[in-house]
């Protein structure tokens, strides 16, 4: 399995807080980010068990979750539910972002 799945835990761990304050503002927000932080994990795992071409969907799947986990904090932080998005959460992300878009090119 890519490290990187390891990787997107830890980054699901460090957004919790931003999640429960962008959950009492935005629950729909919420529920979209977590949907999608969700599918990023779900998808590396079901892609690093897949060969080939389904391998390939799989990690372009989780791709767009991370861009859109990535957004979903963003919007969150715009809109003025959390004050920054930690530096270890955004970090975290644009590692699995940046592998992911090596492993699909």
């Amino acid at each position: 399995m890519l490290r990187i799945h390891d990787v997107m835990l830890d980054a699901l761990r460090t957004m919790r807080p931003a999640l429960a304050a962008i959950q009492r503002n935005d629950p729909d927000l919420a529920r979209q980010l977590r949907r999608a932080a969700s599918s990023v994990a779900l998808n590396l795992a079901e892609g690093s068990g897949s060969a080939g071409g389904v391998r390939r969907a799989r990690y372009l799947t989780a791709l767009g979750s991370a861009r859109e986990t990535l957004s979903c904090l963003q919007v969150g932080e715009a809109l003025g539910y959390v004050e920054a998005i930690p530096e270890s959460v955004l970090a975290r992300l644009h590692r699995v972002i940046g592998t992911l878009v090596h492993v699909t090119a």
